[in-house]
């Protein structure tokens, strides 16, 4: 048996699993499309369901290849979604489409109450993009659906929910909330105080590091597991 690396890969489009040698060249691939459907406001959005049953059906299918041998597993996603966990670990809510248009007062409201868009922007590393910031998707939560929001166990974005689907285990990963998410306060090296003011910090995973590794097992194979990375992240970490 042939000993590898499998990625998992979603983008908006395709959704892919990648398989490397130890010479990192490429052994298998196998890639699929998943139909959008829309959320309680007709917007289109990611399956959440859908992607959840690819990514633990395709593992299990590869892992009966009698040819290869897994030795490790990560995952690398579009990040600037978060996907709501309940108690029992399942999503609340729609996978929220990170181009979804932004109430306007609200976001008004937002940067008036957080000291302006242009301080806030710097000190956050985070351009005013609405939905893109993805931190702004909690406080959206939080302010339209209360109810919801006061049940969710975690926000994760999604490359941390795939892999909390294979590992059990909850995170967040620090360099994808680096990335323009509203969230992370540079010249603090913490979070932004928003964060915690509005109740968001407890929705939060334990922090870790992009290399993070997690022992994990599915049919019968041990394997090692990363904790997901957000695509840009992905490019960039090399």
């Amino acid at each position: 048996m042939q000993n590898v690396i499998a990625i998992i890969d979603v983008g908006k489009t395709n959704k892919k699993l990648l398989v490397f040698d130890e010479a990192y060249q490429l052994v298998f691939e196998q890639s699929s499309r998943i139909a959008e459907i829309v959320d309680e406001d007709g917007f289109p959005c990611e399956d959440i369901h859908a992607l959840a049953s690819f990514v633990l059906q395709t593992l299990q299918s590869f892992l009966q290849n009698s040819s290869f041998c897994l030795k490790a597993l990560n995952f690398t996603t579009y990040g600037a979604s978060f996907v709501y966990i309940g108690h029992d670990g399942k999503a609340l809510t729609p996978l929220y489409n990170y181009l979804k248009p932004y109430p306007e007062a609200l976001l008004d409201a937002f940067y008036h109450n957080y000291g302006g868009s242009v301080s806030f922007a710097a000190a956050t590393a985070s351009p005013v993009l609405g939905s893109l910031n993805s931190g702004m998707q909690l406080y959206r939560l939080k302010h339209e659906q209360p109810q919801v929001f006061a049940i969710v166990r975690y926000a994760l974005h999604l490359p941390q929910y795939l892999s909390y689907l294979i590992t059990g285990q909850c995170c967040t990963d620090i360099t994808s909330i680096g990335c323009h998410t509203n969230l992370w306060h540079f010249e603090k090296h913490a979070y932004h105080d928003w964060v915690v003011q509005e109740d968001i910090l407890v929705k939060l995973a334990p922090l870790q590091s992009y290399d993070a590794v997690v022992q994990s097992s599915m049919a019968g194979h041990s394997f090692a597991s990363g904790i997901g990375l957000h695509d840009s992240s992905a490019a960039l970490i090399p």
